[in-house]
């Protein structure tokens, strides 16, 4: 069995990881990971045939090639690696997590970055304990900064991709009610999202902090560096919202108005983040500016969608009750649409709490005046509502079809698990 050092020395030669054989390109070096219905082992002599210059394994059984390297776990390996690879790398590691905006911050943050620095940054939604590390092996020697995305849906999940990633700056964007079954209550939310915090105060590090939420103040006692932004005007960054029909527009202190092409001014927050650090990071204004104005948000993430008469805002690749309430009543303020249609899928992993956030949500819906409201999926089900209910996404795109609106403007938003996308596709 190869030790860390030499199995660096393998991956310097062969700087391509890759844990799918589908995915495969020649000079790849394949780690056989396993999973609940699939072993990685039992592909290793498919991937050196396709061109794997190695092959990572845990099961001396299937070894069967000089190529072939066995060690006694390919995950760890995995991770062992990445962070050895991590330690090479003396320039700012940013970390970014959070209950909510987490992925579109780091899009934003990538894009304010990339004016001035070679910048990495997490792709897709590779940001738990397989994707921190593949995405660690992918910064080539150039990369000037890096920002790594952290998903989370438990305790203590944080704290193990920081001894990864060993992050030199962080942000958390908020708390809110999210995997609430995992964490086990908002509480557990806090303590786990904080772990990143607890990272930071233990190395010297610098958090990137909202001071419009009150949690934060005490999570981030004694950190070395905090760096405030927020809606008041005594943060090292501060703006304010000036309009969000569709689009958000606000003005901060360092970039002046920014009229961005993102919908909901819930995002205001995310926008704070990156003018932030791109103002830390030395980005003069005009650049800042530039690169938020031009960011386009993509796969169901505030996405405002004309299609067929009808305005779609498109918020479907994750939900929970605290961006729930965050987008319909973004929605139910917006002065610009006269016919509002709710097409609302159900919340996952909120366990005991399930039914009592789906009702408050049906409470919130009931304080506004809707075209249609339509609730899909989930413990929408279990709950007493006098809404229309279907029961996942496909008949709610064969009852959106069936009934022919035109002029209408209507939210869709759900978890993931709803797939609530397939309405307007």
């Amino acid at each position: 069995m190869l030790d860390i050092v030499s199995l660096y020395k393998v991956y310097r030669d062969y700087p391509s990881v890759q844990t799918d054989t589908r995915k495969l390109q020649t000079g790849d070096i394949y780690f056989a990971l396993k999973g609940p219905n699939f072993n990685g082992n039992a592909f290793a002599e498919k991937a050196l045939s396709q061109g794997a210059a190695y092959a990572v394994i845990d099961e001396e059984k299937y070894k069967t090639d000089a190529r072939m390297i066995l060690t006694e776990d390919v995950l760890t390996t995995l991770q062992q690696l990445a962070h050895h690879h991590r330690q090479q790398l003396n320039i700012p590691f940013l970390s970014v997590t959070g209950s909510n905006g987490k992925t579109t911050t780091k899009e934003l943050v990538r894009a304010v970055l990339s004016t001035a620095y070679s910048t990495y940054a997490t792709e897709g939604n590779l940001n738990n304990h397989i994707g921190i590390p593949l995405t660690l092996l992918r910064i080539k020697s150039d990369v000037e900064i890096a920002v790594i995305e952290m998903g989370a849906n438990h305790q203590k999940e944080i704290e193990g991709y920081c001894k990864i990633v060993n992050p030199t700056h962080g942000i958390i964007t908020n708390v809110g009610k999210a995997h609430l079954e995992g964490f086990g209550g908002i509480e557990g939310v806090k303590k786990g999202k904080g772990e990143l915090f607890d990272y930071l105060r233990t190395y010297g590090g610098t958090a990137f902090v909202c001071r419009d939420f009150d949690y934060f103040h005490e999570m981030t006692h004694d950190i070395h560096e905090v760096v405030w932004y927020g809606t008041s005007d005594n943060g090292y960054v501060h703006g304010k919202v000036d309009a969000h029909d569709p689009f958000l527009s606000m003005e901060t202190n360092y970039t002046g108005i920014l009229n961005t092409q993102m919908v909901g001014s819930y995002n205001q927050y995310n926008v704070l983040a990156a003018v932030t650090i791109g103002k830390y990071f030395n980005i003069n204004a005009a650049s800042v500016k530039k690169a938020i104005e031009a960011y386009i948000p993509s796969n169901s993430r505030s996405q405002f969608i004309q299609r067929h008469n009808n305005a779609f805002i498109l918020d479907a690749y994750n939900a929970n009750p605290t961006s729930m309430q965050a987008a319909i009543e973004n929605f139910a303020d917006s002065k610009n649409y006269d016919k509002k249609v709710l097409m609302l899928g159900g919340m996952m992993e909120l366990g005991i709490e399930s039914l009592e956030e789906h009702q408050k949500l049906v409470d919130l819906i009931g304080k506004y005046p809707w075209h249609e409201v339509v609730l899909v999926g989930g413990d929408f089900s279990k709950i007493k509502h006098p809404y229309l209910y279907l029961p996942d996404s496909h008949a709610a795109k064969a009852w959106f079809e069936s009934r022919n609106f035109h002029d209408m403007t209507i939210l869709v938003k759900g978890s993931r698990a709803i797939a609530m996308e397939k309405v307007i596709q």
